[in-house]
């Protein structure tokens, strides 16, 4: 049996336990609620999910390096991966709301976004507050477009979904975290987004098109990594990330049909672009071990010696 064939075989198993004990109502064991998993993942047969990554694989311009997988799977780095996957959930919602506040809402609703966010950011960034409570937050106001947007509703719609699915993981995370005895600590930023980002051109709409470029590679690297990384973890854990699966897939959806629509214009050029640039930030070395971080430099360092 070829590696790859051994991954998809492995990855159905645990897919097939998470949907059967959903389905049975057995509890998780960290507040997993069928109700409120926006990806409703545990629902998709093996065909679905096989079927959900293949245009995932295809856009992107590399795999996750093996050596990276041996690092994740090493139990001493499930501290800093949980801890870098709950910064990446928050950094997800605020880079959504960052496009929504400066391209598609007035100030009021602008207001309204920060003051949502702004507990999960106190607890993140000022380590204040009980991580218990922000089960509990939700947007409460309607979002109100700008008139001379043509594309506000639709950035807003997309948006503020994303938002709402990336802090409940945020929350999840938080959950698997205590069920592991993992006590979060503040934690740097891979170079990963940044890498990115730099590249993103400094002119309207190029600017825009270019930010919404970079959430799909953002979010397909994610979708990628957790169905990787699935066998690999601890089962429950591994449960929770097969449940990511098809909200991630939708996000790098919804980037990409974002960024077409606001173009007006053919942006394949600057796709693959923007997948050179990822690919080389998940395939070269990198010494800083995170959850989008490149190749571990020792590994790389031996094979240049080999």
């Amino acid at each position: 049996m070829t590696k790859s064939c051994a991954f998809v075989k492995q990855l159905a198993l645990i897919f097939n336990k998470a949907y059967i004990q959903i389905k049975l109502g057995r509890s998780m064991g960290f507040g997993y609620n069928t109700a409120n998993f926006s990806g409703t993942a545990h629902t998709m047969q093996s065909s679905e999910w096989q079927q959900l990554l293949q245009p995932i694989n295809r856009f992107l311009g590399c795999s996750t390096p093996e050596s990276w997988l041996e690092q994740a799977a090493k139990p001493e780095n499930l501290p800093t991966l949980l801890r870098d996957h709950l910064i990446c959930e928050l950094k997800a919602a605020q880079s959504a709301m960052y496009l929504i506040r400066r391209y598609a809402i007035d100030d009021s609703s602008a207001d309204a976004l920060l003051q949502w966010l702004k507990p999960f950011e106190d607890f993140t960034y000022r380590q204040q507050g009980d991580w218990r409570t922000l089960a509990d937050l939700s947007l409460r106001k309607s979002m109100i477009p700008k008139a001379s947007n043509g594309h506000a509703q639709d950035l807003i719609d997309k948006m503020v979904l994303l938002i709402k699915e990336e802090l409940h993981h945020f929350y999840q995370v938080l959950e698997v975290m205590a069920a592991h005895d993992i006590v979060y600590e503040k934690t740097t930023s891979s170079r990963y987004a940044k890498g990115l980002l730099r590249h993103v051109r400094t002119y309207e709409p190029a600017a825009m098109v270019d930010k919404l470029i970079c959430g799909a590679y953002i979010e397909a690297r994610s979708c990628e990594r957790f169905a990787r990384l699935a066998p690999l973890l601890p089962a429950r854990i591994a449960e929770f990330y097969i449940s990511l699966l098809r909200s991630e897939a939708r996000h790098y959806q919804d980037y990409l049909t974002l960024a077409q629509q606001i173009a007006c214009a053919d942006i394949s050029e600057r796709i693959a672009y923007f997948g050179k640039v990822e690919a080389e930030l998940i395939s070269s070395p990198d010494a800083d071990f995170k959850f989008h971080s490149g190749c571990p430099q020792a590994a790389a360092s031996d094979q240049s010696a080999a």
